[in-house]
């Protein structure tokens, strides 16, 4: 108990800490490398404990999956293409990930949500943006999202920790697109964007991470806490 501790709490806190602090500090006078390295450490850190907490392949897939989102949030304040980039790459590397974790029986009404989940959201995404020559670009990157987030649904990761962190994450995108269109005056995507991304991706590592290593120690008969 005291090593699950030592070893994957300050990781979290450090995200937590950094993750919730940038809403409040991202219109600040804070120096722009200072205030994009800020912004990827929430995250970041969220890859260092799946890192830490996974001795196993599996670790480093997720920890790679955070990686690529951090180094996403980063890099969107730089340059938006290497920015989506590197989400999609992430969404790639997730949706392979999720693959291999299926659930094996699904409720009829579980699968209803997912197969309509990617068409709906690529359909919105396409719709949301004013500027028409960006809508075929927005939807293709939805795309990913979508697919990510009914993969993770589906997956046998809990539904309402990994499948809701990933739905979090996809409405957050959609929010973003919304800004580029019908609610481009609005405070709505200024104030939802960040926190559903960043509690998303914190509901995507730890509930990954927490199943894994419940069942690592069912494996072994020794209770571990993720």
């Amino acid at each position: 108990m005291k090593s699950a501790f030592a070893e994957s709490r300050p990781f979290l806190m450090l995200s937590l800490l950094f993750g919730i602090s940038y809403f409040f500090v991202n219109d600040s006078n804070i120096p722009g490398m200072y205030l994009i390295a800020w912004k990827g450490a929430g995250v970041g850190f969220l890859a260092i404990y799946a890192l830490v907490r996974l001795h196993r392949i599996d670790g480093k897939i997720v920890g790679a999956i955070m990686a690529l989102g951090a180094i996403g949030d980063m890099a969107l304040e730089i340059d938006m293409v290497a920015g989506a980039a590197a989400f999609m790459l992430g969404h790639v590397l997730a949706i392979l990930f999720y693959s291999r974790f299926r659930r094996h029986k699904l409720g009829f009404s579980q699968k209803i949500f997912a197969i309509l989940l990617v068409p709906l959201a690529v359909l919105i995404a396409w719709a949301l943006p004013a500027d028409r020559t960006q809508a075929v670009m927005i939807g293709f990157y939805c795309l990913s999202v979508a697919l990510m987030a009914a993969m993770a649904w589906t997956s046998r990761f809990s539904r309402y920790q990994v499948g809701a962190g990933a739905i979090l994450f996809l409405i957050s995108d959609l929010l973003i697109f919304a800004r580029m269109g019908p609610l481009e005056t609005s405070v709505i995507p200024d104030l939802l964007v960040w926190p559903l991304y960043y509690f998303g991706q914190f509901m995507i590592a730890t509930g990954i991470v927490r199943t894994l290593r419940h069942e690592m120690a069912a494996d072994s008969a020794d209770p571990v806490h993720a």
